[in-house]
């Protein structure tokens, strides 16, 4: 009996034992899971770090000539490059371009496809893209588009989406004519200018008039091609200037690499504008007139940001440092002559040098 009853203890002994024993955890549910443990492709949307929800701004430019033609379409590319490095990289700016676009049909379907397509800003790099803009731009509400160089928004004919921007080019060209004018020795200066419009035209007024403040009696010879592409023209026109007895030249838009060449073939001094173009010739290029459009990107994305799509017209300046004179240090220029640039700078933006581009 006293067995039974030891036996019956010790199998109760180790079912209480059991029961106390641990047993496997089980797993815990998902929602109780940390959220940084989390893969991300589980973790709610809501709960996802900004950063990562975002989506990229995408910005699709057209542009008449190459990324790479150290002029006008180069001058925009930059700026967005920029202004992409500044967002943070490509996950915050998505930049897609169409260059060689001079034939305005194929521009205008690049434009609408881009549009369709969702981009966010459409910039048409080109006065000639204008009339295009017209016709698409209403189509498309809530895409932002951009032209230059104009100020016309088309906001007087109840368009509400375009900018508009465009270069005050006159001040570094006339910059630019003062230290072409103080290193000239034949007295003679040739410019080789593509159509007679836009900002081309301003660079020239601006040039001329900084030149012959200088020296009244300069004699400044002025061609235009009437193309902005032809490099061949430019090229012509650059070595009539030095037949002439030109000893510096400038000139302006994406064609002026005929020129420059033709000037360091001929040891004639180069002035440049757009875009520095002191890499093509370091040995005879002393200054350049550079473009930052940043400036003006800067303050079409704030609008977009803020919901306003277009309507707004902007102007980079030397007072806004849009326009920003540089210097090739290679290139030894004279203390006085970089002391009369840096007044005709200064005289410019506090207004006391006006330049008539009428």
């Amino acid at each position: 009996m006293k067995k039974n009853l030891l036996v019956v203890l010790i199998l109760a002994l180790v079912l209480v034992l059991s029961a106390c024993g641990s047993a496997p955890a089980a797993e815990a549910p998902a929602e109780e899971m940390p959220a940084e443990e989390m893969p991300a492709e589980e973790m709610p949307a809501e709960e996802m770090p900004a950063e990562e929800m975002a989506e990229a701004f995408k910005v699709a430019i057209i542009m008449p000539s190459s990324i790479t033609d150290l002029a006008f379409s180069q001058s925009m590319y930059d700026a967005l490059l920029a202004v992409q490095a500044e967002m943070g990289g490509e996950a915050a700016m998505e930049i897609v371009y169409s260059e060689g676009m001079f034939v305005v049909d194929d521009a205008a379907a690049a434009i609408r496809d881009y549009a369709s397509e969702g981009y966010n800003l459409v910039i048409a790099h080109g006065s000639q893209y204008g009339s295009s803009l017209q016709e698409i731009a209403p189509d498309f509400p809530t895409t932002s588009f951009a032209w230059g160089t104009t100020l016309n928004t088309f906001s007087d004919e109840g368009i509400t989406n375009v900018f508009a921007y465009e270069a005050n080019s006159q001040e570094g060209g006339y910059v630019n004519g003062v230290v072409a004018a103080s290193l000239s020795e034949a007295g003679v200066i040739g410019v080789v200018g593509p159509i007679e419009a836009g900002d081309a035209a301003l660079y020239v007024k601006g040039f001329v008039a900084g030149a012959t403040a200088t020296n009244p009696d300069v004699d400044v010879k002025v061609s235009w091609i009437g193309s902005f592409s032809d490099v061949a023209l430019a090229s012509e026109s650059a070595n009539t200037h030095i037949a002439a007895g030109a000893d510096v030249l400038t000139g302006t838009a994406q064609m002026v690499v005929g020129a420059i060449g033709v000037a360091e073939e001929n040891g004639v001094l180069w002035f440049g504008t757009q875009a520095s173009q002191t890499s093509l010739a370091p040995d005879i290029v002393v200054a350049n007139q550079v473009y930052d459009w940043k400036v003006a990107l800067d303050q079409m994305l704030a609008n977009i940001e803020n919901g306003v799509y277009g309507g707004e017209a902007y102007t980079i300046t030397l007072a806004n440092s849009g326009l920003v004179m540089d210097y090739n240090g290679a290139y030894d220029l004279p203390e006085d002559v970089k002391a009369a640039a840096d007044a005709a700078v200064a005289g410019i933006i506090d207004g006391s040098i006006v330049i008539p581009v009428e």
